[in-house]
């Protein structure tokens, strides 16, 4: 891709890590914040609440305005909820914060879009798994950087420094993205914003796809959201620091992003969604060893990590594939439901895991995971699994694409 597509994979990477780093800090924030331990769940959750709304509304204005400058804006925004949760003094004032360093951290699907968006056809999936690749060493870096700075400075450092991360790299966009064109023809705004109602619709690969994100993202946050929990408690008591670590599973999921998209290249998306689906189930067998074995739970979070990933890049390859020119709105429409996903996983996570255990916890990750695996099996199945894509209205973009495409 060029050195364009590393520093999108980078800003990508620095953009999403802001929606984690609070996953290793929750023993810390909790007493600090008077957070009950039942409500940690809240900080993923109002992040993910403030994901959601840059999906819905800022998100798909990347098919209207020149993306490099909302990517930058977005940006800036997350800086500014990021100063604001590291200065908060109280539960209300840090989860607004939080709102708001997720509602710039979308960021990261403006960038996502405008990867695809540039690319070639036949490189489309390469470029989203190289990007993709940059976003899971983000959350990779989150998770495992938040518990050790947090361990040394406190974890109101670890936002300080974040903001400072997004403010570098608001300039570096800025100064270096190749810029967009914007196109006469003007597609309303309210086309644009509820264009995921429209795909969920009528298109029945981005249907499929989003319901798979919904589910398997709903056991990503019900892991990474609660996992601070038991690894804290006996008989483990780790630090920050050390549950942090855990984090390091995420580096087989920037493995596979990238070669689950070379494969989806080759057309072999489906036969990636079906192993890397059966090996998200089987992998809470192992996850559910928590309590009592921390090798296999990193076993589990390793499977977990890389599968998911896998399916991740293969889904947005082929929602991307019917409209290019309108990646940003089917990408964002797809990671609505991710947002939604992940939020209510952790939320649920945390209530199942003060009242039933952790084993309730990987119950939950199970049968969400093992849901995903039915309902692909069932589109196969189904008759007429290969529909034609909805067309989406005109793009604002299309002209910058020809321009600057990605190698």
């Amino acid at each position: 891709m060029g050195w364009r597509g590393v520093l999108m994979a980078v800003a990508a990477g620095v953009s999403v890590a802001n929606v984690y780093y609070a996953q290793p800090l929750l023993g810390r924030i909790g007493p600090d914040l008077a957070v009950r331990p039942a409500a940690l769940g809240l900080v993923t959750t109002v992040t993910q609440v403030g994901y959601l709304l840059g999906l819905l509304l800022i998100v798909p204005l990347g098919d209207l305005l020149s993306r490099r400058r909302i990517i930058v804006g977005q940006a800036l925004a997350a800086c500014a909820g990021l100063v604001a949760a590291g200065l908060a003094r109280d539960a209300a004032a840090f989860f607004a914060a939080c709102a708001v360093a997720g509602v710039g951290s979308a960021v990261v699907q403006v960038i996502v879009a405008y990867a695809a968006a540039l690319s070639r056809p036949g490189r489309r999936g390469s470029a989203v798994g190289t990007v993709t690749s940059g976003v899971v060493t983000g959350i990779l870096l989150a998770r495992t950087a938040s518990g050790l700075v947090a361990d040394l400075l406190g974890w109101r450092a670890v936002y300080f420094l974040a903001a400072a991360l997004m403010l570098v790299t608001a300039v570096a966009l800025g100064l270096l993205l190749p810029p967009d064109r914007v196109s006469k023809t003007r597609v309303p705004y309210p086309v644009l914003a509820s264009s995921v109602v429209t795909l969920a619709a009528r298109d029945r690969t981005f249907r499929v796809r989003a319901l798979l994100g919904f589910l398997m993202f709903g056991g990503f946050g019900a892991v990474w959201g609660s996992i601070a929990l038991p690894l804290a408690a006996a008989p483990w008591h780790l630090s920050a620091g050390r549950i942090g670590l855990f984090g390091i599973a995420g580096a087989a999921g920037a493995v596979s992003a990238g070669r689950a998209g070379r494969l989806a290249d080759r057309g072999r998306a489906q036969w990636v969604t079906g192993i890397s689906l059966v090996l998200l189930t089987a992998s809470w067998a192992a996850t559910r060893a928590a309590p009592y074995s921390l090798a296999l739970l990193a076993v589990g979070l390793i499977v977990l990590d890389f599968a998911g990933q896998a399916l991740h890049v293969t889904s947005q390859h082929l929602i991307v594939a019917g409209d290019p020119a309108a990646s940003s709105r089917a990408i964002g429409g797809y990671m609505v439901f991710y947002s939604v996903g992940t939020g209510a996983g952790a939320i649920a996570a945390t209530s199942l895991y003060g009242t039933a255990g952790w084993g309730a916890v990987s119950a939950l990750g199970a049968g969400l995971s093992a849901l995903a695996l039915l309902v692909w099996a069932a589109d196969r199945l189904w008759p007429g699994h290969r529909p034609a894509a909805v067309t989406l209205p005109p793009s604002s973009c299309k002209e910058s694409t020809r321009d600057h495409a990605l190698p």
